[in-house]
This record gives structure tokens, sequence and C-alpha cells, in this order.
């Protein structure tokens, strides 16, 4: 502990009462909002600029002292974990809007601001930013998972709506990233690099996003299938088509009975139910939902049922985005275990009816939902309170992670790594990929502060 005394003894002066060693504050700080076990830091540090980042990574590097960046908490696979001989960098206290460019549809904020935060901001201006995980999430936070939401379909995800950052390297050297073009052909492409880096390269304290023109019109429908198979087909034929959908998502049957008894829906049956939004000019969207209402048709679907008014819109969406506390309260005592598996959409019936295979024969509940416009899916997998519980949960989630693979998909499609996705991560890249990983890791952090044991397993000689 010698070493993290002298580097806070370092930082007293410039942080004051920021500096906190309280156990109720190290306890907030210990872990996400995933299974993982928490660990108290040394101590957490509220920063409030990109220079005070700076001295903060400059000091822990010249001491070795591990520091762990801390936004929202709501990363579900342990990545804001931090050591107990480290440092929670807590920057959540960094909320200015640095920039808004509303001609050329991007802005500046940093890394504290919240998703919801920004799109109240931008409620008077006719544009919107699109990419909504579930949760307060922060903007930093989501660009080092490079996190992704129910509008990706059609937006995308963190990826593509980064234009540029400002990050914090482990030593203390401040580089921004990309910038407000919307192409460059020079260098290294950084932006891409850091984003979804998951604090091991870099802290990130600003970003330029990219926002969208709110749509002229909006639609949602609802359409709910005797089979699972059926509501996972049309989502395939949408995708293949090319029907430009704003938002696709599945619910199976456990989820849907979730979701009606938390958010209070009604009119529904507890059925595979798939949610759609159209986005566009007035008849642009009135097509969409033609179309979409005969692809239904066409994959038995029943109770095509379709809407533009917003509170129902936002009911539905309100609903969608509180599954993972539907799936808690659907088995009080229990514990979730959320999986992230994806695949080429033309698996993904072979992948969720397999996985459905897997959840019966394990004996568990597990909800499914899913994205599955980019073949992506989870299950929030119920960890019962025996003893053998979170045992018997993890080995379904290898099983679902293992189907994704198999079938040319990934462990994460949007929670990222972290502690809790490592195990799979040389069977999907291989070992030289890990391998220049690794590399990379120890040309931008030498002395492995930042966010050390997350992403990459260990070596195997």
């Amino acid at each position: 502990m010698a070493a993290l005394e002298h580097a806070l003894n370092d930082l007293a002066e410039m942080f004051g009462d920021r500096i906190s060693r309280s156990e109720a504050m190290r306890d907030h700080h210990a872990h996400g909002e995933g299974w993982q076990p928490a660990c108290l830091p040394g101590a957490v540090i509220f920063a409030e600029s990109t220079q005070e980042v700076s001295a903060v990574l400059r000091t822990c590097n010249q001491h070795g002292v591990p520091v762990v960046a801390f936004g929202g908490g709501t990363s579900l696979e342990g990545h804001v974990t931090p050591s107990e001989q480290g440092i929670s960098l807590d920057l959540s206290r960094m909320t200015r809007i640095v920039e808004l460019n509303a001609e050329d549809l991007d802005c500046r904020v940093e890394a504290g601001v919240t998703r919801h935060a920004l799109n109240a901001y931008l409620r008077d201006t006719g544009l919107f930013f699109s990419v909504d995980p579930g949760g307060e999430s922060t903007l930093g936070g989501m660009c080092a998972t490079r996190a992704s939401g129910t509008a990706a379909v059609r937006y995308g995800t963190m990826r593509e709506n980064a234009l540029g950052l400002t990050v914090v390297l482990a030593d203390g050297r401040i580089v921004r990233t990309g910038g407000r073009v919307r192409k460059s052909a020079t260098g290294y492409d950084l932006t891409r690099l850091f984003v979804g880096s998951e604090g091991t390269l870099g802290i990130i304290t600003e970003v330029q996003l990219r926002l969208h023109g709110l749509p002229e019109a909006i639609a949602t429908a609802v359409c709910q299938f005797d089979r699972l198979e059926d509501a996972v087909n049309t989502a395939v034929t949408t995708m293949q088509i090319g029907l430009p959908i704003g938002r696709m998502e599945l619910l199976d049957e456990v989820q849907m009975d979730a979701c009606i008894q938390y958010s209070k829906l009604t009119g529904y049956e507890v059925l595979p139910t798939m949610f759609f939004e159209f986005h566009g000019a007035p008849a642009a969207v009135r097509e969409q939902v033609e179309t979409m209402e005969a692809i239904v048709a066409d994959n038995n679907g029943k109770g095509f049922m379709w809407s533009n008014n917003p509170e129902e819109r936002n009911e539905l969406w309100k609903a969608r985005h509180n599954v993972f506390w539907a799936c808690l309260a659907y088995r009080p005592h229990h514990r979730g275990i959320a999986t992230d598996a994806v695949v080429p959409v033309s698996a993904l019936t072979e992948l969720i009816a397999g996985c459905k295979h897997d959840i019966e024969e394990s004996g568990l509940i597990a909800p499914i939902v899913g994205h599955v416009g980019d073949g992506n899916f989870h299950t929030v997998i119920l960890v019962p309170p025996e003893d053998d519980g979170l045992e018997r949960a993890l080995e379904l989630d290898r099983k679902i992670v293992g189907r994704a693979l198999s079938l040319g998909g990934a462990c994460s499609g949007e929670h990222g790594v972290g502690l809790g996705k490592k195990e799979f991560m040389e069977r999907e890249h291989g070992r030289d990929a890990l391998d220049v990983m690794r590399m990379l890791k120890a040309s931008f952090d030498p002395n492995n502060i930042l966010n050390p044991g997350k992403m990459l397993p260990d070596p195997v000689n």
C-alpha cells in the first residue's frame, strides 16, 4: 500500500476533499451491475477536467498504482471493478457539453455526460443522439465499451457515432483523435482503437459525437407469435429485404411475462413478441408499416398493431429498456447474469432455437430479449440462491456463447469483455491476434496501471 499512499500524498493538494477513503464511497465504486465479485478500491478520486485526469495518471504511473475509470457504474461485465491497492477515478462530475454544431450534426461532450442529459439538452434543436443502452450510462463509458442499443439497427453503435476523442494516456499525455469531418484518410484510426478498449489503453475524457435529425414521423408496432422461430424469422426477413427499420426488438414469452408484470403492459398475451419502430417522412413510414405487416403475416404473426401516438410509444420502449429490472423482479432473491451473444443475421434462428433448448435443459429461468435486427440478443439468466446456482448459470452462459462462436459469432455484441468474457477471447480471436492486442497494451501502458486484468486473458505458455 506504500505506493498508493505516496500517490495520494502527491495528489492531495490538487484534489483536497475530492479524494475519498470512506468505506461507503469505496463500496459504491467497488462494482458495476454485473455478477462479478466486488473489490473495494484503495481510494476514490473525483476528477473535474481532462487536466486533472492527466495529473492522476501521471502520478499513478510514476508510483505504479492501478487506475480504473468509473462513470455511471452500469457495466455488466466487471469493467469498473477496481484494484484494492488502486484508485477508482470517477468522471461523473465531468458533465459539460463543450460545443454543439447543429449545422454539421455533431457535438462535443465531456465523458460524464449521460445520454439522457445530452438528449434533454438537444430537445429544442431538432436533433438527437441515437445510441441508447439501458441505464444511466455515461458517454465516456459507452465509448469505452463500444456500447449499442435498440436503435443500432438503423443508426449504428458507438463505433459509428464517435467521430473523435480526447484521451489521457497512462503517462498523463493528452491526445486528441479524429475530428469533426465525416471521413479522413490520414494516419492510424486511433479513435476506433480507443472505442471499445475498456479503459485499458487510455481514459476517454471528451467525445465528439455524431447527431441525427429527429424523424418527421415515427410509428410503433407490436406483433405476437405462437412460435419463437416465427418471430426470429420475421427479423431475418426484414433485414434481408433491406427495410430501413428504426428499431426491432424480440422478447420471448418469459421476458414478455416479466414485462407485463413489471411495466404493467396491458392488452398483450404471454407470447413471443416483436416491437418495431419506423422513422421517416409520413408517406415512407406508412409504406414501411405496410411492408412489415405483410412480413409478419407471412411468418404467422397475430394481431399486428401499430400506432403513432407518442405516449404509447414511450410506454413501450420504457418497458423494453427496463427488461433487466423486470427480470430481477420476476424472481425475487435471484441475481441476473446477462448474456450478450451475436451472430450473422442468417444464423440467428438457429442460435436462438438452440439456446432455448439449452435453457430448458438447464432447469433455470432465462428470459430472452434481443436487438435481433443486428443479430444480437441477450438472456438474463436468473441465478437461484442455492449453493450451486452461480455455477449452473455460468455453465449455461458458456453453452450460449459456445453456440454463438460455432456459428461465426462473438461472445459480446455490446456489453464488452471486462472480467466476465475474458475466457472466450482466445477462442474467438485466436492466439496470434491476442498477442497483438497484448503488444498494443504494453506499448500504451508499459506499467500496466490502466484497468489491469481486464479484457485480455493471461497468455498460456
